[in-house]
């Protein structure tokens, strides 16, 4: 079977992929983004900018069944993914024969919907369940397995914190295995599989949000955190800081439609579900327990729960630096400068221009988009103010404070910047 699978780089996409790829099928993999993917075709499409049927028809070609698992949960996105250029390509399907279509929406969007992510999700159904389509609708809780990526990845950052933040108001969560999750694709691409119908994947068992990090704490084999039940204003705080990363183009499972989801809950009845398949739903514990975390695990956790204070703070400290050269430390920046023999006037500019460099870095590392060239410059720059220092004012080598000699930790702190932006 030649199967297209939209959002094919994500985390349930990727796991589908891999085992499709597995059981002899081909799959034709899209995603906003160029990837190389091993055993597969990746068609480069923007769902949000593909709103007209024709754009879908040429990735159609050849296709048997099509996998929507793109999402996303914050911004303007939303309404582009999930239903505009989602719509569109059920239109094409419907136009180019292509019968079997299965969509990943969200747990309880058929209930109370209290956020975009929800209504959204719930127009996306509507916009495929009114096609002539032989159409399937998987509504997963939170998704774990040995792989991470948003609300399961927080669930591992949270678990290596030695105090747990537990957020006010948070409803249960019913966590299904991501393997449970692709186990149930395979049953539905069967020829004579059941189609217009609608399930939720759930686990077998609710549990506290919090109680749930707890239990990833003790499959990384951390003793017990201390639960530290915030306010509600640090609580908001928190959100509103998650919105502003969202903004600055770093996704993040923390902002104020995760609030929203949260209050609701992710819990529902697998009843259906395993009388439509004939699945078992794993239970999260046995399975976590079924596979030991290992190193990689722990230093994940621990480098996810760390990635926004490196990368805020660095970005901040280039921007503070070049702030502080043009304000309070001219005088000590020009004194260097005239140390080692230049005029006034190009000591002046020599000042100027290093400070508003370090100035445009840190904008470039805290803006996601950017973030890469920001490094990059950051790097070079330190490697070009250590042979300037040294050849301008060598005496700095063995200055006690030691200025050249910090240059090198933070080149370090760069490095490691370098090697955990990518988020997939």
């Amino acid at each position: 079977m030649r199967v297209l699978l939209v959002g094919g780089t994500g985390l349930i996409g990727s796991a589908i992929h891999a085992r499709l790829s597995a059981e002899g099928h081909e799959c034709v993999l899209v995603s906003r983004h160029t990837s190389i993917v091993q055993n597969a075709r990746h068609v480069a499409l923007d769902i949000t900018q593909a709103t007209d049927a024709s754009a879908w028809k040429p990735a159609l070609a050849g296709i048997d069944a099509v996998i929507n698992a793109a999402g996303a949960l914050q911004g303007q996105d939303m309404q582009g993914v999930h239903v505009a250029g989602s719509a569109a390509l059920y239109a094409a399907c419907e136009s180019a024969g292509v019968r079997r279509v299965i969509l990943f929406s969200a747990i309880g969007t058929n209930r109370e919907v209290r956020s975009d992510f929800s209504r959204t999700k719930q127009e996306g159904e509507a916009a495929l369940t009114t096609r002539d389509l032989d159409w399937v609708v998987l509504r997963p809780s939170v998704v774990v397995g040995r792989a991470a990526y948003g609300g399961s990845a927080l669930l591992r950052g949270l678990a290596s914190l030695p105090v747990l933040p537990v957020m006010p108001g948070t409803a249960p969560i019913q966590p299904v295995h991501l393997d449970d999750v692709v186990e149930t694709i395979l049953f539905f691409l069967k020829p004579g599989a059941p189609s217009r119908i609608a399930l939720d994947l759930a686990g077998p068992r609710q549990m506290a949000f919090s109680d749930a990090v707890a239990l990833f704490r003790r499959w990384l084999r951390w003793r017990p955190a201390y639960r530290l039940h915030l306010p509600a204003w640090a609580a908001s705080g928190a959100y509103l800081a998650g919105d502003a990363a969202q903004r600055l183009g770093w996704p993040t499972p923390v902002n104020s439609t995760a609030e929203a989801e949260m209050r609701r809950g992710a819990t529902g009845d697998p009843g259906p579900w395993r009388r439509a398949t004939g699945l078992v739903p794993y239970d999260l514990e046995p399975a976590l327990a079924s596979e030991p975390a290992s190193v990689q695990e722990r230093w994940f956790a621990r480098l996810y729960a760390l990635k926004p204070l490196i990368f805020g703070v660095f970005g901040l400290f280039w921007i503070v630096t070049g702030i502080i050269s043009l304000g309070p430390g001219w005088e000590i920046g020009m004194s260097y400068v005239r140390e080692g023999g230049l005029g006034e006037n190009v000591a002046a500019l020599t000042v100027i221009a290093g400070a508003l460099a370090d100035i445009i870095i840190g904008l470039a590392i805290l803006w996601r988009p950017s973030s890469r060239y920001g490094l990059w410059a950051a790097f070079i720059i330190s490697l070009v103010y250590v042979v300037i220092g040294t050849v301008l004012v060598p005496r700095l080598w063995a200055d006690p404070l030691g200025p050249m000699l910090k240059i090198w930790p933070v080149l370090m702190l760069n490095l490691v910047a370098m090697a955990i932006r990518e988020d997939r």
